[in-house]
Parts: C-alpha cells; sequence; structure tokens
C-alpha cells in the first residue's frame, strides 16, 4: 500500500463559514415564508430553508482539524483516497472516514497513559470522545511523534542457560500511515510483539557476564561480549532486530536502550556469591603478586648494600615471615629479637 498525501484541501475555514452563511439564509427563507405562507412561493421558501437545515450539517463533516506531527488516514466507501499530513484545517468530501485500527490500544508508552482521577474531567473527556466519535475522528488521528514503548520485563535464558530479567526503551514513531493502518491489523500491537520477540532473539546470543569459549559475533572465534559488559552493541543490534520485523508497518525505530537487566531471583543469590568469591580470588591474587615483588625487592636491596649476610635458611624464614604480614587480613603483631640472629 503505498502512501497518498493530501495537501490541497486546506478551505476548512473557508467551507465553515459558507455554511454558516447558508445556514442563516436557510432561516430568512423560513421567517420569509412563514410571513407569505398563503403564496406558492412562499410555501417553497419554507421547504428550502427546512431541508437545507435538516442536511446542511452534512457538510460539516468534512472539516478536518489537525495539529503539528498528526496525520488522518482517510477511505471514501472502503477505498483509500489519501492521508491528510501537516497542520492546518481541512475540508474533505463528508462521506469520507477516518480509520485508525491502533485508536482504543492503550501499551506502556508516551501518549497512551491517562492519568485522570478527577470524575468531572472524566465526564468532560468521555463527552468530547462521544462528540468526536459522531463526526468520525475520536481518536482516529495517528501521531507522527516520537514515542517510547517501555515493554514489561522478560525473563530470558542467556546462552549460558542462566535465567535472566531484562526491559527495554523503544523509541518510534509512524513514518508510513498507509502502511500502519492497512497492512498491519494493529501496528502498536504488531510492534510490541515484534520487541518481545527481537529482545529475545538477541539476548539468547549473549551471556551476562564474560563468559570464556562464547562466539557472540558469529565470526566463529571467542570474544568478551555480554549484556553486561557490551549493552551498547547489544541495544543496537536490538534495535536493528526490531526495525527488520517493523519496516513493513511503516514504522522507523529511532533508538532501543537496556532499562533492565539483572539475575532472575530464584539464582541470583547464587550468582552473588559467585561474583564475591572471584572478586575475594582477584583480590588476593593481586596482594599475593605484590607481596611476591616486595619480598624480591628487600632481599636485592639487603644483598646489594651488604646489610647483612643471610643463608639460603634464614632466607626462607624471611620470605615467610614477610609473605605472612603483606598477605595477612590483619595486622602482625611484631616480634622483637634481643638474641643474636643466630
Amino acid at each position: 500500500m503505498e502512501e497518498k498525501i493530501i495537501s490541497t484541501k486546506k478551505n476548512g475555514m473557508a467551507v465553515l463559514l459558507l455554511t454558516i452563511l447558508l445556514y442563516l439564509g436557510a432561516i430568512g427563507l423560513l421567517v420569509f415564508g412563514a410571513m407569505n405562507d398563503s403564496e406558492t412561493w412562499g410555501i417553497i421558501c419554507i421547504v428550502c430553508g427546512l431541508a437545507y437545515i435538516l442536511v446542511g450539517w452534512i457538510f460539516w463533516l468534512g472539516l478536518k482539524v489537525l495539529k503539528p506531527q498528526e496525520a488522518l488516514v482517510l477511505t471514501l466507501f472502503g477505498k483509500y483516497v489519501g492521508t491528510l499530513k501537516g497542520d492546518g484545517f481541512y475540508y474533505v468530501n463528508p462521506f469520507c472516514t477516518a480509520v485508525n485500527p491502533a485508536a482504543t490500544t492503550k501499551l506502556r508508552q508516551s501518549g497512551d497513559v491517562g492519568g485522570e482521577t478527577n470524575p468531572t474531567a472524566i465526564a468532560i473527556k468521555t463527552g468530547v470522545d462521544a462528540i468526536g466519535s459522531a463526526t468520525g475522528m475520536a481518536d482516529k488521528r495517528i501521531s507522527l511523534k516520537i514515542m517510547t514503548l517501555n515493554n514489561n520485563k522478560q525473563k530470558i535464558n542467556d546462552c549460558l542457560g542462566n535465567p535472566i530479567e531484562i526491559g527495554i526503551a523503544v523509541m518510534w514513531r509512524v513514518v508510513d500511515t498507509a502502511k500502519a493502518v492497512f497492512d498491519v491489523d494493529n501496528y502498536k500491537e504488531y510492534l510490541s510483539l515484534q520487541c518481545d520477540t527481537a529482545l529475545r532473539n538477541i539476548v539468547r546470543i549473549y551471556p551476562y557476564d564474560v563468559a570464556q569459549g562464547v562466539d557472540t559475533t558469529g565470526d566463529g572465534s571467542p570474544d568478551e561480549g555480554s549484556l553486561r559488559g557490551s549493552s551498547e552493541i547489544v541495544a543496537n543490534r536490538i534495535k536493528d532486530e526490531i526495525q527488520e520485523r517493523v519496516k513493513n508497518a511503516g514504522i522507523e525505530i529511532i533508538e532501543a536502550r537496556i532499562t533492565y537487566l539483572a539475575y532472575a531471583p530464584e539464582i541470583a543469590a547464587a550468582m552473588l556469591q559467585r561474583q564475591q568469591a572471584s572478586a575475594v580470588v582477584d583480590a588476593r591474587k593481586l596482594i599475593v603478586d605484590g607481596a611476591v615483588g616486595m619480598v624480591e625487592m628487600a632481599l636485592e636491596e639487603l644483598s646489594k648494600k651488604q646489610v647483612v649476610d643471610l643463608d639460603e635458611e634464614r632466607k626462607a624464614a624471611m620470605v615467610s615471615n614477610l609473605l605472612v604480614v603483606l598477605c595477612g587480613n590483619h595486622d602482625a603483631q611484631p616480634v622483637v629479637n634481643s638474641g643474636s640472629l643466630y
């Protein structure tokens, strides 16, 4: 379905003024005819005036008002006639109807969250919607603004089989109204479903943390890609995956971002212990490497400056004592040797 833009019908104000003048003229005919109801032409004036009053409101159905970044898809007796885009006061065929199958669809996204709690405000809004429904325009406008879709968090297994919870926020907008309305049943629900599917497909490729022997790029060699450490790369792949799936719905994906990432509750405690153990091992390794370097430096300085001549047994004892002091969790208690070294 190819989109057809209607941009030459911004004459709504002229038609509105004309219909008002015609209504005033019809009322004048009724009054004039009533004053001369005994004459034939007086009866004709009454009939003409009454006829226009009864059917003249039909012309008002063709008046359409659009704000910036809004569009209206119009059909005439089931045939697509075009799309109104751009702000303005339009007049189209009164028998054209606006089509938007996603008009009543409410997702967790900007523009769909209703925060009205005041009964009076709700009643007023309901009345406005009812009036709009009578003119075939209630909530039929398609927003062309950038919107943010924030789907529910999903529980997905990563490439190692660990269950994780992840959520994303997707920035999107409609770029082809004809495809959005006619090529899919409901473009909002379609987008939401494709976001969930794309997220699941991409997350299954990556581990939560860096793992050995995992290929996340598909080039056949292991790499260090992970959900936690490569969030930008993962987000871009999710964006491309969603765009590929929704291009036939006239939707453009501007950006996708990971908003929530954590292990599932059933393994969160075990994974926390694993991370703590890994951190302890890394810290101990760093401490031992530093301690060995310090002992080596001490022995070299003692030997270089000939401060004391130590045999291999005394060197081993000194190394042992220094390692205990440097690698211990608590401060060592010094023991002063007041006797002979030997």
